[in-house]
């Protein structure tokens, strides 16, 4: 059972679906005593990885070139056993804010990690849920990648406008995700 989770939420759009799924999440989780790291990516200063590998020479190890506001992420995810994505889906995958984030996370590749499981919760516009697809399939991949546990995958589709998720059923699984995980 977790015990730290971080929460990496990359909706550009405040009070939106992903934000209410990610807050029934942190309810859940909370509940359960579980202390809960929020990262709203979109409304911080994240730049792009550069892939000069810095963070992999002897004098700089673990600590990227770029000075923004990703330490703090990554100190959080040093500490954590549990990592959640939060996303909407734009065309077929996680946003590019999310995405931007994670590629930062480079920087822990040569690290042991606590980290030992992540789940995923995503609003889909579509109610077909297969267009999420492409970020569930980026998701398995880094699962599979890092020889981590998938504590599971929420998908709340038709939801379009702020709001659309209130009353679905996704918002109790991801509060029983968030008791659970």
């Amino acid at each position: 059972m977790s015990k730290n989770i971080v929460v990496l939420s990359g909706s550009p759009r405040k009070g939106g679906n992903t934000d209410i799924l990610a807050a029934a999440f942190v309810e859940g989780a909370e509940s359960a005593g579980k202390n809960v790291t929020l990262f709203r990516v979109a409304d911080m200063k994240i730049s792009g990885c550069l892939g000069c590998e810095h963070c992999f020479k002897e004098e700089s190890k673990g600590v990227c070139v770029l000075k923004d506001d990703m330490p703090q992420i990554v100190d959080a995810l040093r500490k954590t056993d549990t990592l959640v994505l939060a996303s909407p889906v734009y065309y077929f995958n996680i946003t590019a804010q999310l995405k931007q984030a994670i590629d930062r996370i480079y920087v822990l590749v040569n690290e042991e990690k606590t980290i030992k499981r992540m789940a995923m919760l995503l609003a889909c516009e579509d109610d077909d849920i297969d267009t999420a697809g492409g970020a569930v399939a980026m998701f398995e991949r880094w699962l599979a990648y890092e020889g981590w546990e998938s504590a599971g995958v929420v998908i709340a589709g038709g939801v379009h406008n702020p709001g659309d998720i209130n009353g679905h059923a996704e918002l109790e699984k991801a509060r029983a995700l968030g008791r659970e995980i």
